[in-house]
């Protein structure tokens, strides 16, 4: 089994947010001091990284699930939670990030393109990690001076991702199974590619370092192209995109061939006819030189054997008048291959100093247009509302419902903890503010009917009953309070607020002539003898006496 992976799928989860707090300083003689819970800390995120020293895709095969850390809850004191741990995923250089498209449970294929990891250190958070909540102390204002609640952290972003990556070497070696390509980069690096003497032994794209001098260039072996490779036929559609990054194609061309109606002309046509076909689909990244554009060489390989260095010597001229570099090696004696190797490392370095140079025309001919900032208006009555929308949805049993969608609603009723009144009423408060209410009234809902805010299984559902205290039905726009209510700030609660003197001598007061009261009947029952004899009657009027004796 190879161990070569070069498209993968992979779920990312970013860290959730931690909870808020909703603490209360608590001082001497100040039971309620004021709020004093901090935020809750962030959640991490999923980056994908370009690394050098990573080659392959296989660590994403056998652990496709990854997620970064959550993020601590808010304590009180005013003390905010740690952020998550950030997960950074090392991926090879060239990979490119694609959204996955599919049903759940079924193979993902392809989407929109998310990232293209072409260099070194390249970074794209794939998944962000959820914000925290807010304590109280960063809820309260002057009307709302102790929240009793605090917001609850966002959870992380969620999704799948494809993998894909497309090798980024100097020199693509593309040619028909059996050409030599396998032993040509075997010969001229230190790779150790499989090499038997039947078509298509090649299934996976091999790569080798190759030094010519002071100079370093990258080769690749693409698996054997046929005609009908650009359609699907053989393995060339699946591994064609390995060249799409390749600054130099080399058509190694096999002269000892056998097979009838085949020659190193018809061959070189046949190659560049399903490179055209394929070029004709790609979306090239910034910077990047056009299939067709890029230089070609002919290495006319196999020359050890008699034949094929006639056939050789004989084609040489012909792909010289196509204005094209000719290399007779043999894979087998080495012949050829040190010119080749030299004649390699020139070509590639005119290339890279061309692509540095269209990439730096492209980064200068960019042209960022930014909108100048508008001053947000109050939607007028007929305009509809910009951070929402409302539909009204209908099932087949007939029932209906309305749906509220939006970046802000549906982030506020993540943050809301509903065991709780006072941050349910905050939320209403919130919708009112933003102009959901108002917008309901316009769709035609009525009190008791059901709404739900989000898609999916985030939704919250809920029989909307809109109240005069979140000011939506206030003619004159003065809102009168907050729905939800802190029961440590009622009126009927002792802490609510912190007594005088005069009040605390008058409590402590009346506590002791109560107390005495009690001992003055204390002493007179004692006097009397109630709690000596146990013959004598208390309570004349108890039936349940000890004499049973009730009277009227």
């Amino acid at each position: 089994m190879s161990d070569f992976v070069d498209r993968v799928t992979v779920h990312v989860k970013g860290g959730d947010g931690g909870n808020g707090s909703a603490g209360i300083r608590r001082e001497k003689f100040k039971p309620l001091a004021g709020p004093n819970g901090g935020n809750g800390g962030d959640g991490g995120s999923v980056v994908f990284v370009a690394d050098r020293n990573a080659t392959s895709l296989l660590d994403y095969r056998f652990m496709p699930h990854r997620t970064a850390g959550n993020g601590t809850m808010g304590l009180g004191d005013n003390k905010d939670g740690t952020k998550g741990r950030d997960l950074v995923l090392p991926v090879p250089c060239g990979t490119v990030v694609f959204e996955a498209k599919g049903p759940a449970g079924a193979s993902k294929k392809p989407g929109e393109e998310l990232a293209d990891l072409r260099h070194e250190g390249d970074r794209y958070v794939v998944a962000r990690g959820g914000a925290g909540g807010l304590g109280n102390i960063a809820l309260a204002n002057k009307t709302r001076r102790a929240p009793g609640f605090a917001l609850l952290g966002e959870p992380g972003e969620e999704r799948d991702v494809i993998l894909e990556l497309k090798s980024i070497a100097d020199v693509a070696l593309v040619g028909f199974p059996s050409a030599g390509k396998s032993s040509l980069i075997a010969a001229m690096s230190a790779a150790k590619p499989k090499i038997a003497d039947y078509p298509f032994t090649t299934l996976v794209p091999n790569l080798g370092v190759v030094m010519a001098g002071d100079a370093r260039y990258t080769i690749a072996d693409v698996p054997g192209l046929i005609p009908g490779a650009s359609e699907g036929k053989g393995l060339g559609l699946e591994f064609l995109r390995h060249i799409e990054r390749t600054e130099i194609i080399a058509h190694v061309i096999d002269c000892a061939t056998l097979e009838p109606g085949r020659d190193p002309v018809s061959d070189y046509h046949a190659l560049e006819h399903e490179l055209a076909q394929y070029a004709d689909r790609l979306e090239l990244p910034l910077g990047a030189i056009p299939i067709p554009e890029r230089p070609r060489i002919v290495i006319l390989n196999k020359v050890d054997v008699p034949e094929a260095k006639e056939l050789a010597e004989f084609v040489r001229p012909e792909f010289e008048r196509m204005g094209l570099k000719v290399f007779e090696v043999s894979t087998a004696s080495h012949e050829g291959l040190k010119q080749l190797n030299f004649a390699l490392a020139a070509m590639v370095a005119d290339m890279r100093q061309e692509v540095a140079r269209r990439e730096q025309a492209e980064e200068e001919a960019r042209v960022v247009i930014k909108p100048l900032e508008q001053r947000r208006r109050r939607p007028a009555a007929g305009d509809a509302p910009a951070d929402f929308t409302i539909e009204r949805e209908e099932g087949r049993d007939g029932e209906f419902w309305f749906t509220v969608t939006g970046r802000k609603p549906e982030r506020w009723v993540l943050q809301t903890n509903f065991d709780n009144d006072e941050a349910v009423g905050y939320l209403a408060d919130r919708l009112a503010k933003l102009g959901v209410e108002d917008e309901l009234r316009r769709k035609g809902a009525r009190p008791g009917d059901e709404v739900r805010i989000g898609r999916g299984d985030r939704a919250v559902s809920f029989d909307w009953d809109p109240t005069i205290a979140a000011g939506a039905e206030m003619l004159d726009g003065t809102q009168l309070g907050h729905r939800g209510q802190d029961l440590r700030l009622t009126e009927d609660d002792g802490r609510a607020r912190r007594r005088t003197n005069a009040e605390r001598r008058r409590e402590y007061h009346e506590m002791m002539d109560a107390r005495a009261a009690v001992r003055e009947a204390m002493m007179a029952e004692r006097r009397a003898g109630h709690w000596s004899d146990p013959s004598v009657d208390d309570d004349r009027h108890d039936e349940r006496s000890l004499f049973g004796r009730g009277e009227a």
